[in-house]
């Protein structure tokens, strides 16, 4: 709860985050990068298992560092399939697949809908009070990005009806994005962040695998057609996108409210429009500079004042 946190730390924990959405914002440039070689699930899970590879030594090393560590029990096995069952696939495969069948401006409006849901299901899931403040930071926050996404909601065709289905896959990964990050707030009681994402990375992958076997095969021999690019956004993904990101997120997450974490999502698209500008030399628009103003201004809000 962010009673218990420290004020003085805050700014530490508003860092966690901004690095976490900065790494957020690079995503759709990587899968970019790799949808020539690869497909849509393939580009969501092939990464994926290199992080949880990746990361079961740092879980061991932290283990034996920690003899007196909880060992999961069947029924928290239970608890990890389901945050990564219900909240890592859906969440990782809605939005890719999604945004394959819709248009990209699509997706860049639906997602705004993450921080709004994940207040409603820490309300409903943690008991976590929608208090005057946190609803104001939110509406502020949605404001300001709508106001620099006038250009994707001009683009956007919610009811086309060849654009439905994408959309409401990218509907079903918002939801698992926002479950997930609810759900595991409830485990850190127990876990450490490490251990919250390594065991459900795992049931992640468990689970996902018939897709690469039966939906979309995969072969090992794309990688022999990757060029630097394709190779520096595969890294991208699994070492900063799935791993060093949620690790970020977790270890501000377990001194503040899923609620106040949530509002530090509208810094994605700043970072993206940021990144556009520098990277792809894409102007940045009054709309965009006043939009990002405002949710800087609604982010800053929640995490100096709210002391629930």
């Amino acid at each position: 709860m962010i009673a218990s946190a420290a004020p003085r730390r805050m700014p530490a924990y508003f860092a966690l985050l901004a690095m976490a959405s900065l790494i957020w914002s690079a995503q759709g440039t990587a899968v970019k990068f790799l949808d020539r070689q690869m497909g849509p699930i393939a580009i969501t899970f092939v990464p994926f298992y290199v992080t949880t590879l990746l990361f079961i030594p740092l879980l061991i090393r932290k283990r034996r560092a920690n003899p007196q560590a909880s060992r999961p029990t069947w029924s928290d096995w239970g608890r990890f399939t389901l945050a990564g069952v219900a909240g890592q696939v859906l969440a990782q495969l809605g939005m890719t697949w999604g945004i394959s069948r819709s248009l990209a401006s699509n997706g860049a409006v639906l997602n705004l809908m993450i921080p709004v849901i994940t207040a409603l299901l820490a309300s409903l899931m943690l008991r976590e009070k929608l208090t005057l403040l946190r609803v104001v930071s939110l509406v502020v926050g949605l404001a300001g990005v709508l106001l620099m996404s006038v250009q994707a909601l001009r683009g956007s065709s919610f009811l086309e009806m060849k654009y439905l289905a994408g959309n409401a896959l990218i509907l079903i990964g918002c939801f698992g994005s926002s479950f997930y990050n609810t759900y595991c707030k409830g485990l850190l009681r127990r876990f450490q962040e490490i251990e919250i994402l390594i065991f459900s990375y795992i049931t992640a992958s468990l689970a996902s695998l018939p897709l690469l076997v039966w939906v979309e095969p995969f072969h090992w021999s794309v990688f022999a057609s990757l060029d630097w690019k394709s190779w520096a956004a595969f890294a991208f993904l699994a070492i900063l996108m799935y791993g060093a990101s949620m690790l970020f997120f977790f270890a501000a997450l377990e001194h503040l409210d899923v609620t106040v974490a949530s509002v530090s999502l509208y810094l994605v698209p700043i970072f993206g429009v940021i990144l556009a500008a520098v990277l792809l030399g894409e102007r940045l628009s009054a709309l965009a500079i006043a939009g990002s103003g405002i949710v800087l201004a609604a982010t800053i809000l929640i995490m100096k004042y709210d002391t629930v």
